[in-house]
Order: structure tokens, then sequence, then C-alpha cells
């Protein structure tokens, strides 16, 4: 995808959700409040996800941006109550004013697929290797609704139609392992769309695919979303996908989020030096025509049992960082259009005394 036509498909997004915003509110499909996922390392509770909350309208898009190892994929799963076994969750998601933190396996039987969809990373592994293409979405509409062999098989064509599959009578009968990586990423969409879903969450869509085809996928999520008023959530490293596709933006550091802003704003200025570390290193940043190496953000990551509580996560890659961040934790707090948890801007920011 070309920088002018990413630019272009983002404003137009910008500007449908801006001309939303000036009439009434509308309510949350999705609303998440303090979500929390703990795993246990050598015997203790570590927050993987910590507190994170959000809301999502019917139609709308949110994409969900970090390093690996920030919690992007585990807080996916965690919304559909597929966290590890041993894993620790709290908080509360609701679909609709409905809680679904305490529905039993049964009850997110009906729920998974059909209120609620994920297309999982590394379509090679999500798919049934045995099982042809056809075959695994028949299986999912059938998940949900009783029809005819014939029905379901022609229900799976139409999707695969749907999903610009480029031969969908081959697609029927064909393997995962005969498909492309762009084919098979469009088979796992009509997997995920066959019980007719609400809320689609893509986790890495466009990992591994080269730019045209990465292109094309972005640009059929965006197809999908305003033909089916669906809501999606898009996670991803890619900032450059995320700009093309979402109208607000997610940023988590470590399982908490750091920043959160119409996408439009994020990208522009971003406020939390994180943010704004992973702006300057992506794609997003680099003249046209440029050769220049593109900026790194120093360090990593902390893995779990390293993450401190009582401290600003960030503190220790941050170049802006100073006494207080590591006393204590910034809290989230509204500013200007979004959310930033940074002493920077914050109304509990401590005094110059308290500073040395």
């Amino acid at each position: 995808m070309t920088s002018d036509k990413i630019q272009s498909l983002h404003s137009s997004l910008v500007t449908s959700h801006s001309s939303l915003m000036t009439g009434s509110p509308t309510p949350e499909l999705l609303s998440v409040r303090d979500l929390r996922v703990e795993l246990p390392v050598g015997g203790r509770w570590y927050p993987a996800v910590g507190g994170v909350s959000f809301g999502l309208e019917a139609g709308a898009s949110l994409g969900i941006v970090g390093e690996s190892g920030c919690g992007k994929s585990l807080l996916a799963r965690a919304l559909l109550d597929l966290a590890p076994e041993n894993a620790r969750i709290s908080g509360d998601v609701r679909l609709h004013g409905r809680s679904l933190r305490s529905l039993s396996e049964s009850d997110w039987g009906a729920i998974r697929g059909r209120s609620l969809a994920m297309v999982f990373q590394e379509s090679a592994a999500a798919l049934d290797p045995v099982l042809s293409i056809g075959d695994q979405i028949v299986e999912a509409i059938r998940a949900h609704a009783h029809p005819s062999a014939g029905e379901a098989r022609a229900t799976a064509r139409r999707l695969l139609a749907e999903v610009s599959f480029p031969d969908t009578a081959r697609a029927l009968e064909e393997y995962p392992h005969r498909l492309s990586g762009g084919e098979r990423q469009r088979a796992l969409l009509a997997i995920a769309l066959a019980a007719n879903p609400e809320v689609l969450i893509a986790d890495e869509p466009t990992t591994a695919l080269d730019a045209t085809i990465a292109a094309e996928i972005l640009d059929l999520l965006e197809q999908l979303r305003r033909q089916r008023n669906l809501s999606l959530i898009l996670i991803s490293h890619d900032l450059t996908a995320v700009a093309a596709a979402c109208e607000r933006v997610l940023v988590l550091y470590a399982g908490r989020v750091v920043e959160e802003a119409p996408a439009q704003s994020l990208f522009r200025a971003p406020m939390h030096p994180y943010t704004r570390g992973l702006v300057a290193s992506s794609a997003r940043s680099r003249p046209a025509g440029r050769q220049a190496r593109f900026s790194a953000i120093p360090g990593a990551v902390p893995d779990l049992p390293f993450r401190v509580p009582n401290s600003c996560g960030f503190a220790p890659r941050c170049p802006d960082r100073f006494a207080p961040c590591d006393r204590s934790q910034p809290p989230l707090e509204e500013h200007a259009e979004g959310r930033v948890r940074c002493f920077l801007y914050s109304s509990e920011k401590p005094s110059a005394e308290e500073q040395r």
C-alpha cells in the first residue's frame, strides 16, 4: 500500500468518525472495564494485562498497538475467555450491557463466533491441516445454525466470495498447505464471519504478508466493517496498518494502557514517550524516497517477574525519565481527546521539590 493511499484511507476514516461524533452519543456495544490477566511465575502471580479499560461502539474500529510482549494477544483472548487455563482473570467485559465474565462454557459457545469472533495469528497454524477449507467453514456455520449440507456449502462459497477469494470452487476443496499466505488469511476471515458476528478481533492479520497482500487484507477489513456494520479490533505492531484501518488507537506497554486517542491525533502528535518512540520507528515517519535508518527504542519490554508495580514500566527506556517515574506509577488520565499515563501530563505531577 502506498503512503498516499494509506493517508487517503486514513483521512476518510477519521472524517467519517468525526461526523458520527457530532451527533448524539452512541451506546457502547462492547465495554471493557479494569480487565486484568495474571499469570503464575515461580509461585507468584504477575499482571500480564494490568487493568485495561475501553469501549467500542457498533461499527467502530479500534487499533491496539505495542511491541511483542506487551499483552495485546492475551488481552484479545481474555475478551473471549480464551486466556491460558492457569491464568487468573478479573474485571468486567460487557456486550450489549450483559456481563460476559460470569458465563458458563455452554453460554460462551453461543457467544464466540456469533457475537465475538477472532482471526488468530499465523494462519498456517490457525487452520486445521487435515480438513479442507470448505469443511472448516461449514463446521463454523453449523456450530451456530442447522442448514442442510447443500445450504452450508453454498453459504461457505458465498463467504469466500465476500472475502474476495480468487477461486471459490477451488478453495472449498483445497487444504491449507496448498494456499498462499494471503489466501489462508482470507479463509480465516470467511470462518470468522460464518455466524455473522458483531465484533471481529483481528490479531496481526498482515504478519508475514508482503506489502501488496497486506494492503489488500486491510482494504478488505474496512470493506467488511462498513458492509456488515462490524465493530473491529485490530491488533498489530504495524502502525501503518492501524493508521489505515482504525479510528481510535489504544497503546499498550507491559500490559498497561499508556495512551488512547483518535488515530489522527495520536499519529500527528503522540503524547506518551513510548508512543512517540513507536511512531518514530514506524514506516509512517520515514520521508518518501529517503534511505535513512529507522529510529529504534532502546532496551526491551520487561518480562513478567521484572515489571515493577510501583513505578512507570517504561521508565528504564524513557528519554524523559525523571525521579518520580521510579517511585510511583503515573495514573491514566483524560487529556485532550484521549487518555495518557505519564507524569509529564499528570494532574498528580510532583512538585519541583519532590522531583529532586
